[in-house]
C-alpha cells in the first residue's frame, strides 16, 4: 500500500452559520436538510462537483465543501455574493482569530492547546470517540490502563471573574500550589466575557471552583465553568 499527498489538488470552503443551509440551497439541487452533522454527500456546487459535508470548527450548523483547487475562486465568490444578495444578515469572510473565537466558546480542541502527541483522549475529554470494545489498536492498551486508574488531569472550562485575558501557557493555581495550565483563552464577543481552557488535576476541575491565573505576573481570579461555554439552538 502506498499513500499520496493530494492536498494541494482540493480546496476546502467553510460556510457556517444558522443561515448557511438557506445560502448554500441557493447553489446545488443537492437537498442539504436530510445532510445529518457528520455525514457527507457528493453533488454540486454551482456546477462544480464537491463533497457536501455538514461539518465545521465553529459550534454552529454549517458545510465544509471540498473541491479541485482551480475552483476555488469560482466558489467563493458565488457563496459570498449568494450571501450578501440573499439571507438577512448577509455572509462576511472570516479569519483565523475569529474562527478561534468561535471554536473556543464551543470548546472544540485544537490541536497543540488541548490535543497533542502527550496529551490522551481521555485528557483532552473526548473518551467517546475512543471504543476499547473494538478490538486492540495502537495505545489501546494504555488508554485501558488511564482509564482504570483514572486521569491525573483533564480539560476544564473557566472564566475570568476579573478583568484580564488567559492566553495558553499561563499558569493556574488554587492557593499557592500550581495546579495546571491553561491551553487556550479569548475574549468571547458573543457571550461578552474573558474565557479559556485549561488543564486541571480532576479534583479542581469541578464547577464552581475558585482558581487564580498568573496573567504576566498577577495573579487574576477566575471560576471553573461547563463547557461548552455556547451551545448552539438546533
Amino acid at each position: 500500500v502506498s499513500l499520496k499527498n493530494a492536498s494541494s489538488n482540493y480546496c476546502q470552503i467553510a460556510i457556517q452559520g444558522p443561515d448557511a443551509i438557506g445560502i448554500l440551497q441557493k447553489l446545488t439541487e443537492t437537498e442539504l436538510a436530510p445532510i445529518k452533522y457528520y455525514h457527507f454527500v457528493e453533488g454540486k456546487i454551482d456546477g462544480v462537483d464537491a463533497i457536501i459535508s455538514r461539518t465545521g470548527y465553529t459550534g454552529e450548523d454549517g458545510f465544509e465543501i471540498y473541491a479541485a483547487a482551480d475552483k476555488a475562486e469560482q466558489l467563493w465568490n458565488k457563496m459570498l455574493g449568494t450571501g450578501r444578495d440573499g439571507e438577512e444578515g448577509g455572509i462576511l469572510p472570516c479569519g483565523l482569530a475569529a474562527r478561534n473565537t468561535l471554536r473556543l466558546e464551543s470548546a472544540m480542541s485544537l490541536y497543540g492547546h488541548e490535543l497533542g502527541d502527550d496529551i490522551s483522549t481521555l485528557e483532552a475529554g473526548l473518551g467517546w470517540i475512543t471504543k476499547l470494545g473494538k478490538g486492540e489498536f495502537t495505545g489501546s492498551n494504555a488508554i485501558a490502563k488511564l482509564k482504570e486508574e483514572g486521569v491525573k488531569r483533564k480539560i476544564a472550562g473557566f472564566e475570568m471573574t476579573e478583568p484580564g485575558i488567559a492566553r495558553d501557557g499561563f499558569d493556574v493555581y488554587v492557593g499557592d500550589e500550581k495546579v495546571g495550565t491553561v491551553t487556550s483563552g479569548s475574549p468571547a464577543p458573543y457571550l461578552k466575557k474573558n474565557i479559556g481552557l485549561a488543564f486541571l488535576p480532576p479534583d479542581f476541575a469541578k464547577e464552581g471552583q475558585e482558581i487564580k491565573i498568573d496573567v504576566r505576573g498577577k495573579r487574576l481570579s477566575a471560576r471553573v465553568v461547563p463547557t461548552p461555554f455556547y451551545k448552539r439552538v438546533k
